[in-house]
């Protein structure tokens, strides 16, 4: 989607081949930003020291909590202004005014969700010191912004300019910042694209096939987040209920999914929505890539008490899993009142988005957090019958709301369109003219429409528990921030410095009246819907659990015992559970043992398949060579420099082309992430299955051993094609790479452009479905679509001991000594220092910048 939305560019910037030479090194360093000496702030309270170490890692001291943001705001837009800019014109549907008529497609979608003006309704809402803040914020980026030329701000101006008019950038608003919350929650929504590909699954499957590649969690194979407790009495009790021993006493399997409807109704609305929901697939799957996320997100995160680690204090680890960009989507910083007060409550690090105020993952002087997706279902595709400018409901036609949006083209004409609602929400099926048009008619002058209901079109206050999070100081005050945290819904891991772990679910869960939210469902029919939301009293939480560690990586939370739907879209455990029998390994687990378990890249769908395979006949020689490979695979680690995985992988890849294309259509093969892994592992115990026969061989019905056969030498053959005729000379990071590549420019089709902006290709370990989770996809190739995008471990016995890196580096202007500084230490598997404390941050500083409101004199 991304390169086919900068294909226009690709004419207009052609003329860089010529006039790079012109660019030079004077419009490369231009953009650089001053980290020493002393810049005036209009509106700054107090002094402000910003002091830089080797990386460039911002740690900004101030007296006051207005200045301390209004610092990070300057600081930010040094280092991101253009990263920042391009994410407000997504954010806002304004895209097309950047790049011209290819991004109009995802401005309608995004308009017709209304991210931008349901930011601006939730400002209002907010606390009224988080106003101060996010107001103080863009005085910050607006004082930087001040009155520099756009060239002036990145390189990516000055390269667009070249093809036209030089970009006057606007003035940042406490709504930009808000906006990007929504593309948070947009791509942590859960089980939306689940419920498309469903659908488009039913061209070739019935319902109750395509119900069968959606397995429930395994609960008799992997722990949940959450091991014991309950709701009793309308709150969440962690002593209630037996605690179940992990190794002896899994309970089964939870039955596989059922469809949310069964009437004859639904079956002909789906058929008849195809066409429109391939259109809104793959708009949907686009926006992702121009945000930063992608394919393959998820996250690691955990605690161990220190009964378990080997400082006797807790230790807390986190790596989210998003797509890769250039900048990376993290910004490491530090915000510290110089006197922690009422007044000025912050004295925190970490993660931060350009953007954004605030630190969104890291730690105070008292606890430390880790977030990874929850994958609650907080959307939900209705089949709406429309007529005209109605839509029918219980028995009624009522009328549709509509509001009018006008798109401004970068070199052509304006264009406008009309966005319609139901009371779920809008339709997102108008995003494209034809779309309307392709659905079956449902009789009597009507047609199907589809409609989305999502938590995140609420107004809602997630800013105020971001806030709430960084100046936390004690379990109590972390959850009661934690119950502001709308959306997007993450599972918060928590440690703080006097021993204590812990783990909450937040976020506005919606109850369902009928269904389960995997399919979508009649927007016509009153029995559907939602009913409120989960209390937060009773969504699953736990304080210092008698196992003595916390692991989520985005498997099922609680167990079936829960009587609450939290979502059906969860990961199948593979990695959750490889984390878990690590940390169980040992008593004595220290900050290098969390690192060490982070860049594990143990496959676990190894242990199931690997018996299977190896019981298959080959003969001997050329075919045979690929699976002598595996026999030596012993510790079944896909780290980089590994012929078996390479082969194994390939194996992997080739069996799940074997078994599905056939059976489902090209825009939902598989990709084989933890999911797959499951479906495929119950498959294998179903030798003679009809998913194992290939629909294409007529006369011949296959079996599972003959798909895995096949898959094995199709696998030996793509290796000696890709790589060599000797297998010894095959590596997994050979075809498992990674390319940073811009966001814009990046993908513009002009090799010259591209080499100016992007990075790569790194060659790397792990993959898809393991803790090291380098995702691909498989029914694309073996490059890199998802990553840790950054690691962290925090030492809560000494937050000067604790470890971080960043993916890329803090920098976003191509060239900077920080662009990239800190990539190669990640494909490594290495981390930085993170010093905290005043003393640590000084001894390690290698710029000083003050900020201040007068000029001396």
């Amino acid at each position: 989607m991304t390169r086919r939305l900068f294909a226009i560019l690709a004419i207009v910037l052609a003329v860089v081949l010529v006039a790079v030479a012109a660019l030079g090194i004077v419009t490369v360093r231009k953009p650089f930003p001053d980290r020493e000496g002393t810049a005036q702030l209009t509106g700054l309270g107090a002094d402000v020291t910003v002091l830089r170490d080797d990386h460039g890692i911002p740690q900004v001291f101030a007296d006051s909590a207005e200045d301390l943001f209004m610092a990070q705001g300057y600081v930010h837009a040094q280092d991101r202004f253009f990263e920042m800019d391009f994410r407000r014109h997504v954010t806002a549907g304004r895209l097309a005014e950047l790049v011209g008529e290819a991004a109009l497609e995802t401005d309608k979608f995004v308009r017709t969700m209304g991210w931008r003006q349901v930011a601006e309704q939730e400002l209002p809402k907010l606390a009224p010191a988080t106003r101060r803040y996010l107001e103080a914020y863009a005085r910050g980026v607006n004082a930087y912004i001040g009155d520099r030329e756009a060239s002036a701000l990145s390189l990516e101006y000055s390269v667009l300019a070249l093809s036209g008019p030089e970009y006057e950038p606007e003035p940042w608003t406490p709504a930009d910042s808000l906006a990007w919350l929504k593309a948070m929650a947009w791509d942590l929504r859960s089980n939306m694209s689940d419920e498309i590909d469903r659908v488009l699954a039913t061209e070739k499957l019935s319902r109750a096939q395509v119900d069968t590649l959606y397995p429930g969690f395994p609960f008799r194979r992997h722990d949940p987040i959450v091991t014991q407790g309950n709701v009793v009495e309308g709150a969440f009790d962690q002593s209630s209920g037996q605690r179940r021993n992990a190794d002896t006493d899994r309970a089964e399997d939870v039955p596989e999914t059922t469809p949310a409807g069964d009437d004859e109704t639904d079956e002909v609305a789906l058929r008849g929505l195809l066409g429109s929901m391939q259109g809104v697939a793959e708009v949907a799957k686009g926006l992702p890539t121009l945000l930063g996320f992608g394919d393959g997100i998820g996250s690691n995160a955990w605690a161990v008490s220190g009964e378990r680690s080997a400082t006797g204090e807790p230790i807390l680890a986190n790596d989210p899993h998003l797509a890769p960009s250039m900048p990376g989507i993290w910004h490491q910083m530090g915000l510290h009142c110089r006197e922690v007060t009422d007044a000025c409550p912050f004295d925190v690090a970490g993660f931060t988005f350009s953007g954004m105020p605030g630190v969104v993952v890291g730690h105070n002087a008292d606890i430390a957090w880790g977030i990874t997706t929850m994958y609650p279902d907080v959307t939900d595709l209705y089949i709406e019958q429309i007529q005209g400018d109605r839509y029918l409901y219980d028995g009624r036609w009522h009328a549709l709301a509509t509001r009018e949006e006008t798109f401004e083209v970068a070199g052509g004409e304006p264009e406008t369109i009309t966005v319609r609602e139901t009371q779920r929400g809008p339709i997102l099926s108008d995003v494209d003219d034809t779309l309307a048009e392709v659905g079956e008619r449902a009789g009597g002058g009507s047609t199907y429409g589809v409609s989305l209901q999502w938590t995140a079109l609420t107004p809602g206050r997630t800013m105020d528990a971001l806030f709430g999070i960084d100046k936390a100081s004690d379990w109590a005050s972390f959850r009661k921030a934690a119950r502001l945290f709308a959306v997007p819904s993450q599972n918060l891991v928590y440690a703080d410095t006097k021993g204590n772990i812990g783990y909450q679910a937040p976020g506005q869960v919606p109850i369902r009246k009928r269904g389960d939210g995997t399919w979508p469902v009649p927007g016509w029919d009153a029995s559907y819907g939602w009913e409120g939301f989960i209390p937060y009293e009773e969504l699953p939480t736990v304080l210092n659990p008698a196992e003595g560690y916390v692991v989520t990586a985005n498997q099922q939370v609680i167990g079936r015992q829960y009587p609450n739907l939290l979502g059906t879209g969860q990961a199948a455990g593979y990695r959750s559970q490889r984390i878990i029998d690590l940390l169980q390994s040992s008593s004595k687990l220290s900050v290098d043992d969390m690192t060490t378990i982070q860049n594990d890249t143990t496959n676990g769908q190894a242990t199931t398949l690997l018996p299977h395979l190896l019981e298959i006949d080959l003969g001997s020689g050329y075919y045979a060579d690929g699976q002598e490979l595996l026999r030596g695979w012993s510790d079944q680690k896909q780290d980089r420099d590994s012929a078996a995985a390479a082969y194994f992988s390939a194996v992997w890849r080739n069996l799940l082309a074997r078994t599905f294309h056939d059976d489902l259509p090209q825009d939902v093969w598989p990709a084989g992430g933890e999911r797959w892994f499951e479906v495929v592992r119950r498959l294998l115990n179903s030798p003679d299955s009809d998913w194992w026969d290939d629909r294409t061989t007529k006369s011949v019905r296959e079996t599972r051993d003959d798909i895995l056969r096949t898959a094995m030498r199709d696998a030996r053959d793509e290796m000696t094609r890709r790589q060599s005729l000797d297998p010894d000379r095959w590596s997994w990071g050979n075809v498992h790479t990674l390319t940073l590549e811009n966001q814009t420019l990046g993908t513009s089709g002009i090799a010259l452009v591209e080499k100016l902006f992007n990075r790569g290709p790194y060659e790397v370990g792990g993959g898809s479905g393991i803790v090291n989770a380098t995702g691909w996809d498989a029914a694309e190739g073996y490059e890199v679509i998802a990553v840790p995008s950054m690691r962290m471990v925090v030492d809560l016995s000494d937050l000067d001991k604790s470890r971080w890196i960043n993916l890329t580096g803090v920098s976003g202007h191509a060239f900077h000594r920080n662009y990239t500084d800190q990539t190669e230490l990640w494909a490594d598997g290495k981390t930085l220092p993170w010093r905290y404390t005043e003393d640590a941050v000084e001894k390690a500083a290698r710029d000083e910048l003050r900020l201040t409101a007068e000029l001396e004199q």
